[in-house]
């Protein structure tokens, strides 16, 4: 991204704003209540337009392309929305299977075989493709919307929110889930969360939104920044208990 200014409601969020993710890494992006994070990731799959400035994806700039050009490149990335958000009157395998049918030729016993692949993948039992989202914990919808998000086997995943409404053991558990798939698969990651546990964890780099622009590093990078937000952010009893409590599985 280069340049992006983003308005919301007449009210500006990111102003001038710069980024650059690497390949193979996982970037966390956190930032105070109503600074904008899920809308940069908004933006960015191109449910929002920015009001100016560049995002190139893939070497591509996806605000310049053909619709059937943009969906080619959609195609090569996978979105998990807060809470998954699962089409309701479909079953989790139905769910699964949406990205296959639009974006896909396959006959219908080899998408029912991918679907079947891909709710194993994250964890979820063999039963859950019969199940409703209703009938699933917060946690099993969480890994169902992951699953239709890695249906088409993208390189790059963008997640809002992974954890929220997680218990410890869960949002743990979802953790250890993403740092998993994220090796095995070769993903990229683009998180958008406010979970110290997930950043201390599992992210390479953090990008902070503070006064509607990035501050870029690593966990030890931006202990130095002497930003006021910052600092309470990451050294607060919480940034701290998080700290320690990663150092402590990290000992295990």
């Amino acid at each position: 991204m280069r340049g992006l200014l983003t308005r919301l409601d007449g009210r500006v969020l990111h102003e001038d704003l710069d980024l650059d993710v690497r390949r193979g890494e996982v970037l966390g992006v956190v930032g105070g209540s109503g600074s904008g994070k899920s809308v940069l990731l908004r933006t960015i799959v191109g449910l929002q337009r920015p009001s100016s400035g560049a995002i190139e994806v893939f070497g591509e700039d996806v605000q310049a392309q053909s619709e059937g050009r943009r969906r080619q490149i959609e195609a090569r990335w996978g979105v998990l929305f807060q809470d998954g958000a699962l089409f309701s009157s479909m079953t989790v395998a139905e769910n699964v299977a949406v990205p296959l049918k639009e974006q896909l030729a396959l006959p219908a016993p080899l998408i029912d075989e991918i679907t079947q692949l891909k709710i194993a993948l994250v964890g979820l039992p063999a039963d859950a493709g019969a199940k409703r989202p209703a009938e699933l914990s917060g946690g099993m919808r969480k890994r169902a919307g992951l699953a239709r998000a890695l249906a088409l086997d993208p390189e790059l995943l963008f997640l809002d929110e992974p954890t929220a409404g997680l218990d410890p053991i869960a949002a743990a558990a979802f953790d250890t889930l993403i740092g998993d798939l994220r090796r095995a698969l070769g993903l990229t990651v683009f998180m958008v969360t406010h979970d110290l546990d997930s950043l201390v964890a599992i992210c390479d780099r953090i990008a902070v939104l503070v006064d509607k622009r990035l501050r870029i590093g690593t966990m030890a990078e931006l202990l130095r920044d002497p930003d006021p937000w910052i600092q309470e952010y990451f050294r607060g009893p919480r940034g701290r208990a998080a700290t320690e409590r990663t150092a402590g599985r990290s000992d295990d």
